[in-house]
């Protein structure tokens, strides 16, 4: 059983709720989401292309924890890896203005920021292929033996092409998590190409207010998205867990996260979304149940928001999270 997580591969900057700031961390979101499904599944591989500036000493450490790294795709020329994002004391990301937010807690702006504006240009685009997108003709073939795939948020243009290469690869479940760009009203139109070519649909709650308005009532916005043709929708809400709607059985379910958001276990939540994605589907994969899955889903975010990086995400211990998966089944 071979789950395969597609994305982006990233130099992370970051500064945390508590103002600290973290630099030249790998990251990216198929990492992320490779670490939430590692936590449970044997076989992870990862899907994403990468320039030739991109730090090949991280790519071996991949390898070394244990990912497939068939799918990585090398380009020949440098490429822009960098992701910044700061968190408010509100909670709220903002993945732009650096400088302001570096003077925000009295530190430098990082010269390798000085020219950033934001790490997902032309990602609403679904004619254009940036760079680092994912193609079709990307698929490795040593992955056609994948049970399932994860699209991590990515541009619309791939995030449309990739179901059809998939399922003629003999790929049975694909679960996307859209990207943040092309989550708004006039993007609808492909919304509605792209729902029914997938099993499982894994916006945030703010993904789904850009896009139905700020006012939606979540459970209206979930059976809309099941309307437009996703068999299985399922809204991430940070620190209040998550929300299913399953179009099979017309069934709702909330799930509360794992810790409370005044848990002082909890250090840094990137990546807590696209590791709750890649447990979920490892977890959909070797269960078949839809809560059992959700709930593998939240512990892979309970770990990995328990530290800082994908690699401390990857190092994390298997054990761990199935003696919290008993937990929960004790009522604990």
């Amino acid at each position: 059983m071979l789950i395969v997580c597609a994305g982006g591969l990233r130099i992370d900057y970051l500064i945390t709720r508590d103002g600290q700031a973290h630099c030249d961390l790998p990251g990216g979101n198929a990492l992320y989401a490779a670490a939430g499904a590692k936590l449970w599944a044997e076989q992870v591989g990862l899907w994403a292309r990468y320039g030739r500036n991109y730090p090949i000493s991280w790519l071996e450490k991949l390898s070394d924890m244990g990912l497939d790294a068939s799918g990585l795709i090398p380009l020949q020329t440098d490429q822009d890896h960098r992701t910044f994002f700061a968190y408010t004391s509100g909670g709220i990301r903002d993945d732009t203005r650096p400088a302001d937010h570096f003077a925000r807690i009295g530190q430098p702006l990082p010269t390798e920021l000085n020219d950033y504006i934001h790490s997902t240009p032309q990602q609403d685009d679904p004619t254009i292929f940036e760079p680092l997108a994912l193609r079709p003709k990307d698929w490795p073939p040593a992955y056609d033996s994948a049970t399932a795939v994860h699209l991590a948020p990515h541009p619309l243009a791939s995030h449309l092409s990739a179901p059809a290469r998939l399922r003629n690869a003999g790929v049975k479940i694909i679960s996307v998590d859209p990207g943040e760009r092309y989550m708004i009203p006039e993007r609808i139109p492909y919304l509605k190409r792209l729902l029914p070519q997938i099993d499982a649909f894994l916006p945030s709650d703010q993904e789904v207010r850009s896009l139905l308005g700020n006012n939606i009532d979540l459970g209206r916005a979930g059976e809309q998205l099941l309307e437009w043709g996703a068999p299985l929708v399922v809204i991430k809400v940070g620190a209040d867990g998550v929300i299913l709607f399953d179009g099979a059985n017309g069934c709702r379910h909330d799930l509360p996260a794992y810790h409370k958001s005044a848990n002082p276990s909890i250090v840094d939540v990137t990546g807590a979304g696209d590791s709750f994605c890649g447990g979920f589907l490892a977890g959909l994969v070797m269960t078949g149940e839809l809560l059992e899955a959700a709930q593998m889903g939240l512990i892979s975010a309970s770990m990995v928001i328990e530290g800082y990086g994908a690699l401390y995400a990857l190092g994390l211990e298997r054990e761990t999270a199935v003696s919290r998966l008993g937990r929960l089944a004790d009522g604990g």
